[in-house]
């Protein structure tokens, strides 16, 4: 048995492509696999706040050595830390906003991104502290098309980014579903959805 985490970032409700994939995926997914267990967060609706000046203090200073303040300044980065070291495989939904993420996704990731708990520097270097035996799933919505090879490829600031921050705290095993060229038109729109579903069941199948 697994413990799925997961999570949506879009604002949007049923008109959310990227909230309606991850849904489709995951109601799949139980249909498959009964005894596995779901965490949900919704950073979309209830997002986590932006790192500040006192959880930039607490989360440099030593567990033994913060202040009541420091310790509840830091208490929600421990627990969705936890949440994540706690669950085997990871879904995210997440459009694309200006090329890159939203900010409630960037919240989130800089709560987690946390030196001592997600990832040390040694004297190699960077290393991430998550089980690299762990896999995510990262299904975006995105109005145009960013195909590698072509000009557009440099636009795509979205997986790129997430590839990469993932990676550092350890999770390499990332999947990528894209519904694309959602602004490019009624056929391009409907190809794409339905290619997007085609690659959900895949990977329900195979993931």
């Amino acid at each position: 048995m697994a413990n799925i985490l997961h999570i949506d970032s879009s604002p949007r409700g049923e008109r959310s492509v990227s909230r309606t994939l991850s849904y489709e995926f995951v109601t799949s997914w139980k249909d498959t696999h009964p005894g596995d267990t779901v965490t949900y967060r919704d950073l979309g609706r209830n997002p986590v706040p932006h790192v500040d000046e006192s959880w930039i203090a607490a989360a440099f200073t030593p567990p033994d050595g913060r202040t009541p303040e420091l310790v509840e300044a830091i208490k929600l980065s421990d627990s969705l830390i936890d949440e994540l070291l706690a669950a085997d495989r990871y879904v995210f939904g997440v459009p694309m906003y200006n090329l890159s993420i939203p900010s409630t996704f960037k919240a989130y990731i800089d709560q987690i991104v946390r030196v001592g708990r997600t990832f040390v520097i040694d004297e190699n270097g960077y290393k991430g502290l998550v089980d690299s035996s762990k896999k995510a799933l990262v299904i975006t919505s995105r109005g145009g098309t960013f195909p590698p090879g072509t000009p557009y490829a440099a636009y795509d600031l979205q997986e790129p980014y997430i590839r990469t921050i993932f990676g550092f705290i350890g999770i390499t095993d990332v999947t990528f579903i894209h519904a694309d060229s959602l602004s490019l038109g009624d056929d391009a729109r409907s190809k794409s959805l339905a290619a997007a579903k085609d690659a959900i069941a895949l990977a329900v199948a195979n993931w």
